[in-house]
């Protein structure tokens, strides 16, 4: 107990100093154009009045519904067409060339079609979320399958084991870390993407409230939502790593 405690105060303490150094630098005008680089207590002040007067709190939730939406039916849709070209070969061979080509296309790339196709609405930021989940999952999925040892499968065959057996009770769980690991970094890329879809052409959410403090010089407000997407994008990824780590720790 006592060394977490201590694990805990070491990660702590660089954020601390980091902190007090902002907050002496900007306080006492040690660098110029003091007005674009406020303190970190000025920050916090507009932090908690964003929160009361409900305009954080508003467009975050408009980015978090659009990054659940997007990420978790992208995940999904990503996950069941994943098992099923890193199962069978077939399959495998008809759709891998066409992924192959649409996979280096960025998200945002797909923002300008997007938008001739849907228009300024919520499908347009939950459908890039969902181009943004749906690739990256896809191809851990097939690594994770493809990458299971095939002496388990054979053990499996000869006890007598069905195919579809063999699936979900070796095979899966074998590939279950590559799938989060597809999940896990995802997560974090679905807030930075929307973040960047808002400010181009959503009129709400952390990235349009991005957009209109710069439009007013507002750097307090800019580095509140940094802040916020930070945070988003940090909680995203520790939820599905403490999830990897409690499905996973017995064959890991």
């Amino acid at each position: 107990m006592k060394d977490k405690l201590r694990k805990i105060n070491f990660s702590i303490l660089p954020v601390v100093v980091f902190l007090v150094i902002w907050e002496i630098v900007a306080r006492f005008g040690l660098i110029p154009g003091n007005y674009f680089f406020p303190p970190f207590t000025i920050v916090i002040q507009e932090f908690y009045s964003l929160i009361l007067n409900g305009i954080l709190v508003d467009n975050f939730l408009k980015s978090l519904e659009r990054v659940l939406i997007g990420f978790f039916t992208g995940s999904i849709a990503g996950l069941f067409v994943g098992i099923m070209m890193g199962w069978n070969e077939r399959i495998n061979n008809a759709f891998h060339p066409i992924f192959s080509l649409l996979y280096p296309i960025p998200a945002l790339g797909w923002l300008p079609i997007l938008m001739l196709w849907f228009g300024i609405g919520e499908i347009l930021p939950i459908s890039i979320i969902f181009i943004c989940s749906f690739f990256p999952v896809l191809y851990n999925t097939i690594t994770g399958i493809k990458g299971v040892n095939q002496d388990f499968i054979r053990v499996a065959e000869s006890l007598g084991a069905s195919k579809l057996r063999i699936l979900f009770t070796v095979v899966l769980p074998l590939a279950l870390p590559n799938i989060f690991t597809g999940l896990r970094l995802e997560a974090g890329m679905a807030w930075r993407v929307i973040i960047a879809a808002e400010m181009v052409a959503i009129p709400t959410g952390i990235g349009a409230l991005l957009m209109r403090a710069e439009s007013l010089l507002r750097i307090d407000i800019i580095i509140v939502c940094l802040m916020v997407l930070s945070c988003m994008c940090l909680s995203f990824e520790k939820f599905f790593l403490f999830l990897e780590r409690k499905l996973t720790y017995k064959w890991k």
